[in-house]
């Protein structure tokens, strides 16, 4: 059991460390409202892995089969959000800082609540299609070993959601931490455009074949 639960915690930290367009997200949020809404942010993706972690343990070979065919209209669609993320943080940005009002005053816009940060995000993170098939591939891998059951599938899920979390919150503290060091016009400026750059880049990336 101890295997299973050992499993489920490299696998999450597998899909969670390398940096995307949601680490970037999260990093945004963290900085621009507070270390709240970019820990709800943070949840949320946790909250995603561990339910298409669950539905590869539960879905096993035919997953693969079903969601191929949608794959590209679904990279479509996050590349689609990604952009409108990127443009609503433009405008939002440059107008916060033309009318020279302090980013707080307008933090229950947008994603600057936690309630909405954590619904946009999980959103976002299930419409990735690669995040199941990489958990199904590992799911598939370990059908042969002695963690077979109930017990160890919930096990498996829970180190995948623990991994992610724990990651995904260190992502938003550092976002906060960037948050309180420019905390001044130009800085907020400058962190914005280069977030809703990177975002927009992300998107375009994602379009692109391979």
């Amino acid at each position: 059991m101890s295997g299973a639960f050992l499993a489920g915690l490299v696998a999450g930290y597998g899909v969670a460390i390398p940096v995307g367009a949601i680490a970037i997200l999260i990093l945004g949020l963290s900085a621009r409202t507070s270390f709240r809404v970019g820990a709800a942010a943070a949840l949320a993706v946790a909250t995603a892995d561990g339910l298409y972690a669950a539905v590869a343990t539960l879905g096993g070979a035919g997953l693969a089969g079903l969601i191929a065919p949608v794959a590209v209209p679904l990279r479509v669609l996050a590349a689609v959000v990604l952009l409108g993320l990127a443009a609503h943080g433009l405008w939002r940005t440059w107008s916060t800082h033309r009318s020279g009002r302090p980013q707080a005053a307008r933090a229950g816009a947008g994603l600057g609540t936690p309630g909405r940060a954590y619904a946009a995000l999980l959103g976002l993170t299930l419409l990735n299609p690669t995040t199941v098939l990489y958990f199904t591939a590992l799911v598939l891998g370990r059908r042969n070993s002695t963690d077979a059951g109930a017990v160890p599938a919930a096990l498996f899920v829970a180190g995948v959601f623990l991994a992610s979390a724990s990651w995904q919150l260190l992502v938003a503290g550092g976002g906060s931490v960037v948050g309180r060091a420019l905390t001044g016009p130009r800085g907020r400026l400058v962190t914005g455009l280069v977030s809703s750059a990177l975002i927009a880049a992300l998107a375009v990336a994602a379009l692109l074949p391979g």
